[in-house]
């Protein structure tokens, strides 16, 4: 497994208030938005900030609503890390049990085109394993171009 962090995804209880917050207020040019579930933001070299509608979040993790780190345990908050194919999604997800990490999810295809799944690593933090054929998905893989 290559030692990177390609996606920071912060959970947010008003996806609105945090688009106008990061982009009347802090000037930032959002790279991706899918309606009101996510906004994306190209936060440096090879790395995305990820603003994602709470109750988005607690779906696809398969959570209780409104069960994040105080009720359930689960911070709201992933980690992605983008591979280069769907094949090597599944040989991390299997790495990352063989290792012993909590096997949140298997791989499913994503309505954003891409395939991806989680684990939980000993402090319950969840990791995507992604592949993501779009651009998006290729600026954060170490042999991109960099500005």
């Amino acid at each position: 497994m290559d030692q990177r962090v390609s996606f920071v995804t912060l959970t947010v209880r008003d996806l609105e208030r945090s688009r106008r917050f990061y982009v009347e207020g802090l000037g930032w040019s959002p790279v991706f938005e899918d309606g009101d579930e996510v906004v994306m933001f190209e936060a440096g070299p090879r790395l995305v900030l990820s603003l994602w509608r709470r109750s988005a979040f607690d779906a696809e993790l398969g959570l209780e609503r409104g069960g994040g780190a105080v009720a359930g345990g689960v911070p709201p908050i992933t980690l992605a890390q983008c591979v280069r194919s769907r094949a090597e999604v599944d040989e991390v997800l299997a790495l990352a049990r063989r290792a012993g990490a909590d096997p949140v999810t298997s791989a499913v295809d994503r309505v954003w085109g891409g395939y991806s799944g989680y684990f939980a690593d000993p402090d319950g933090f969840r990791w995507e394993v992604a592949w993501n054929p779009g651009p998006l998905g290729q600026v954060v893989l170490p042999d991109a171009e960099v500005e």
